[in-house]
């Protein structure tokens, strides 16, 4: 039985659809929501805090929560921007869920969110003299003093500073492991996806695309649109393997292609091709050549070759292996 599963659940606000997300999450899973700006990523998370009217289902532990209040869902949530209470401090904005529920054990939570989120200095601090990490755990603060049983982030790592990226990563994996979380994460972000996600779901214009553990989705996309998403070089129609079927697609890796201007490589697909283009770029050439009126990118290394065939129009030949081809 699924922890948290959504079932047909669709939202229309401004134009903009969710349409028919089904997904099942299971209890203390990281579970990550992939998506460009504009994706439906945050609506989602919205819509599963009960910030947006929907049909379909949200069911919680066999019961279903559709109708239910934000704050009657066990649920916290972390925004992109922190949505910190400006007229109230750090204390008393950890401490806010206390308004509106009764929280176990209070003191001893208070007491060890301050002391793993290293907020001791911060507790008497107005908001606005914050940086975007402090405001970040804060943030994180408050959220897990509600005790939730399951933590929605938003872009949580999109105002911090780049240098500080990996250890609030790691930060967000104690995190889920201490408070004994269920977490739905959203990102753009596919090192953020790969390094913290057991799961990943893809979401494309308010629709789910693919769905499954970060090994799987990452590397073997399940259609055209999620391969272009996810930075695939190189998708080209089967048919130029000489396999019969038009609607099958593979790629494979600008690195793996070998390049030579004098014989065909040997390789188990060999093609002779047009070179269009070549750029220098530090220890590596980027290549644009064309075969059959379909164009590949590659990369080779400059220390492996004299020079980069560098006028456009020469012959070359170029190759690569079985092994390396994913079909998509």
């Amino acid at each position: 039985m699924s922890y948290l599963k959504l079932e047909n659940l669709s939202s229309t606000i401004d134009n903009f659809v969710l349409d028919n997300v089904n997904l099942e999450i299971e209890k203390n899973e990281y579970f990550v929501l992939l998506g460009q700006s504009g994706s439906g990523k945050t609506r989602l998370l919205e819509t599963i805090a009960g910030l947006n009217s929907s049909s379909g289902k949200i069911v919680y532990k066999n019961e279903d929560i559709s109708q239910l209040h934000p704050e009657q869902r066990d649920i916290g949530f972390v925004y992109q921007e922190f949505a910190l209470f400006p007229n109230l401090n750090v204390e008393e904005n950890i401490k806010f869920a206390a308004k509106y529920k009764k929280i176990d054990n209070q003191k001893e939570l208070f007491d060890d969110l301050v002391e793993f989120l290293k907020l001791g200095k911060l507790l008497k601090r107005e908001i606005e003299n914050l940086s975007g990490g402090e405001k970040q755990r804060v943030a994180i603060a408050r959220a897990l003093f509600s005790r939730p049983k399951i933590l929605l982030l938003d872009e949580p790592l999109s105002a911090i500073d780049p240098t500080f990226r990996n250890s609030i990563m790691k930060s967000l994996k104690d995190i889920h492991k201490r408070y004994d979380l269920t977490t739905i994460h959203v990102t753009h972000n596919f090192r953020e996806a790969s390094y913290l996600a057991n799961k990943i779901a893809i979401i494309m214009n308010g629709k789910i695309q693919q769905v499954g553990n970060s090994e799987t989705v990452l590397n073997h996309p399940e259609n055209i649109e999620v391969a272009k998403f996810l930075g695939f070089k190189n998708i080209f129609p089967s048919s130029l393997l000489g396999f019969s079927s038009s609607s099958k697609f593979f790629s494979v890796d600008p690195n793996v292609i070998h390049v030579s201007n004098k014989k065909r490589p040997n390789c188990d697909y060999t093609f002779e091709a047009i070179l269009e283009d070549c750029m220098g770029v530090v220890d590596h050439y980027k290549l644009f050549v064309n075969v059959k009126n379909h164009q590949f990118f590659i990369k080779i290394l400059k220390r492996e070759y004299e020079g980069c065939y560098a006028n456009g129009g020469n012959r070359v030949f170029i190759g690569f292996d079985k092994k390396d081809i994913g079909f998509i």
